[in-house]
């Protein structure tokens, strides 16, 4: 089973059609954790997508994580699966996918969050700090709400919300520790390069306050 509390920098990724070429380069970028995220297609192009992470994961040493279904998560052998508030419960993806498995869960708001507290999860998300296009009618719950989630927690929160290169160092400082990103290498022209960028600025400023 993989451990997440040294995994810092999470990507959430849909299908594209060059997987095969941009998920290779985002993770020798310094990508981390891995998570499928498709909320528009049908169970079979998730399935596909989903056995093809898997693999180039794998192969990396990375843990691959699917959205929302743990029933396809471990259908496609995924080390775990992550799901909102409106998804199937933390106990269900246990009982489907094991007691060793990866259970992610999203939190929007401090009572969310303190009913996350109270179950098996892995790991837990927080945000998204600011508003994004990936969480669209959602508004964004600030950074103290994720730093204050990041103290309560004996796990790894994830947070999430344009988090970039030039704004990683900041929320570092303000005492988050682990992040999503999403836009910031999925729109990139060099993803390598955008993975490398971040991940820089990542690990610079957790050596500053080391």
């Amino acid at each position: 089973m993989y451990q997440l509390d040294q995994r810092r920098l999470y990507l959430c990724v849909g299908h594209r059609d060059d997987l095969t070429d941009f998920l290779p380069a985002v993770l020798r970028g310094g990508v981390d954790v891995v998570q499928l995220r498709e909320k528009d297609l049908g169970d079979e192009q998730r399935r596909v997508s989903g056995v093809l992470m898997a693999a180039i994961c794998r192969d990396f040493g990375v843990p691959f994580i699917m959205n929302d279904s743990p029933y396809l998560a471990a259908e496609v052998a995924a080390d775990g699966v992550h799901v909102g508030q409106d998804d199937v419960s933390v106990a269900v993806c246990r009982d489907v996918m094991g007691p060793d498995a990866i259970v992610g869960l999203s939190t929007h708001d401090p009572e969310e969050f303190a009913r996350a507290l109270e179950q098996p999860t892995t790991y837990r998300s927080a945000g998204p700090i600011v508003a994004t296009p990936t969480k669209p009618g959602r508004s964004g719950t600030g950074v103290d709400y994720a730093v204050d989630c990041t103290k309560r927690s004996d796990q790894p929160v994830f947070v999430t919300g344009a988090v970039t290169a030039d704004n990683v160092g900041s929320l570092v400082e303000a005492g988050l520790r682990h992040f999503v990103v999403v836009r910031a290498l999925t729109t990139a022209p060099d993803p390598y390069a955008a993975a490398v960028s971040i991940r820089r600025a990542l690990d610079e400023a957790l050596a500053s306050v080391a």
